[in-house]
This record gives structure tokens, C-alpha cells and sequence, in this order.
């Protein structure tokens, strides 16, 4: 088990990427605890990681709110005396072009992303440095390497990935490592409501992707295991995307450029 006896912090855990990493890692050994504002979602991740015999703890927990994260390290030290792990997986995306969002929507998306990310880390840090060790893995975004629209979500992600990079360099001597994960487009309950509006939404975007198919939650929790783990004990303030091959290139704009060849031309 690669997180025997480690205890894991883990925001927006109620449901997709969140849930999948707390079981993920709950099945390697962690001792976690789930923060969320949803209490039923979150009590339900408890209830799935105790059905696999590993120990876990909900504290419902606004991470946008200082003091909530203050008492989430407070109870998670007085349940399991140490934070050796901290996913900041909890975002809010809402809105999208800059002309047509207020200014109380872009800070909702910078607060429920990159401030966040910051409460958290700035609580959890102190813990870390008196331990001598720590590992730190924040989830940003492909929006915050590409102009994919959703100005203020992507613009807080891209945040996200630098606040890593100079945590990573900062604290690397007190044994912290930090590291961010960029997703793709994941098949979480966030697109619930979308893909009631627009069925077909998930087929046309696999089109954009070189694996040709839409990511699952797992698999960014492998990513965070990984990272998370002894594993990875050289790697930090790296930004890992996971993206099924979407930034590494635009293969459809290669094929308008040159024409697609024909079946009889391709190896």
C-alpha cells in the first residue's frame, strides 16, 4: 500500500474527481478526510471508504471561508494527529466571456479556485514543515493552458499552477513537494445540467481529443496518487496533464491545413 498510515486531506470530495481520489487512496492505506459543503455527498464517500475497511472523515468545510479550513486542520489533527497529504480538488466554474460576467461572478470564480487553494495550502503548510515532510496536489485545469473559454474559471486556474510552482520552490527544503494536475474534460456530476441541455456534447468534444474519448475521474486520481506518493519523492512543482493528448496538439486543424489522407495512404 503506497499511503500506509498517511493521513490525507481531500476538498470537493463528495462527488467525481474528489470521491474517486478518497476512495483511490483509501484503498493504498490513507487515512482520509473528505471536505465538502455537501454533507449528503460527503457522508456518502465516508460510508464507501469504511465499506473497504479504511478509515475516514467527513467535515462539512466551506474552503472559500478561513476559519472553516482553520477547524478542518484543527479536527483532522485531533482524529489522526498528522497532514501528510493535501488535494486541493474543490473549484467553482460559472460564467464565461469577460463582457458579459460582473464582477461579483469573476471573484466567485477566484475565490472558489485560486483563493481556495491558497487558505488551504497556508493552513496545512505549517503542519507539513513541522513534520518534515508533506505532499501538496492542487487540481488545476487545460483551461489554464489554452483560450478555452470561461475567462474568470480559467484565468484562477492559471493561478493555481504558478501559486504550486512557488510553494514547490519555497518549502522543498522543509521536505514539502507540490505539484498541480491539469485535466481535461472529465466525467464528473458537474456536467449534469449541461448535458441535459445538450446530449451529444461529450461526442463532439471526444472529436478534439487524440484517445478520442472523454476522461474519467479515476484516472485523475491516479495521477494524484501518484504524485501524492513516495513514487514521486523527486517531483516537485511539476504541473502533470492529463488530457488524453489535448494540448499536445490540434490534429483536426493538421487535417485542414494538408487535407486528411485517404484510408489507402495511412500506415
Amino acid at each position: 500500500m503506497q499511503l500506509l498510515n498517511r493521513t490525507a486531506i481531500i476538498t470537493g470530495a463528495a462527488s467525481g474527481i474528489g470521491r474517486a481520489t478518497a476512495l483511490r487512496f483509501a484503498s493504498e492505506g490513507a487515512k482520509v478526510v473528505v471536505a465538502d459543503i455537501n454533507d449528503t455527498g460527503g457522508s456518502e464517500t465516508v460510508q464507501q471508504i469504511k465499506a473497504q475497511g479504511a478509515s475516514g472523515l467527513f467535515i462539512h468545510t466551506d474552503v472559500t471561508v478561513a476559519a472553516e479550513i482553520e477547524k478542518l486542520v484543527s479536527q483532522t489533527r485531533a482524529a489522526y494527529d498528522r497532514i501528510d497529504i493535501l488535494i486541493n480538488n474543490a473549484m467553482f466554474c460559472e460564467g464565461d466571456d469577460i463582457l458579459t460576467i460582473d464582477e461579483e461572478l469573476w471573484d466567485k470564480n477566484i475565490r472558489g479556485c485560486l483563493s481556495q487553494t491558497f487558505l488551504c495550502c497556508k493552513a496545512v503548510l505549517p503542519h507539513m514543515m513541522s513534520q518534515g515532510k508533506g505532499a501538496i496536489v492542487n487540481i488545476a485545469s487545460v483551461n489554464a493552458l489554452l483560450g478555452l473559454s470561461e475567462e474568470a474559471y480559467s484565468a484562477a486556474k492559471a493561478g493555481i499552477i504558478s501559486l504550486t510552482q512557488n510553494i514547490a520552490v519555497r518549502y522543498g527544503e522543509h521536505g514539502i513537494r507540490a505539484n498541480a494536475i491539469s485535466p481535461g474534460s472529465i466525467q464528473t456530476p458537474s456536467w449534469v445540467s449541461i448535458l441535459e441541455k445538450d446530449p451529444d456534447l461529450f461526442e463532439r468534444l471526444s472529436k478534439w481529443y487524440p484517445l478520442k474519448r472523454i476522461g474519467q475521474p479515476e484516472e485523475i486520481a491516479a495521477a494524484s496518487l501518484f504524485l501524492a506518493s513516495d513514487e514521486a519523492s523527486f517531483v516537485t512543482g511539476t504541473n502533470l496533464v492529463v488530457d488524453g493528448g489535448l494540448t499536445a496538439g490540434l490534429k483536426r486543424m493538421g487535417d485542414e491545413l494538408v487535407g486528411e489522407p485517404s484510408s489507402d495512404q495511412r500506415i
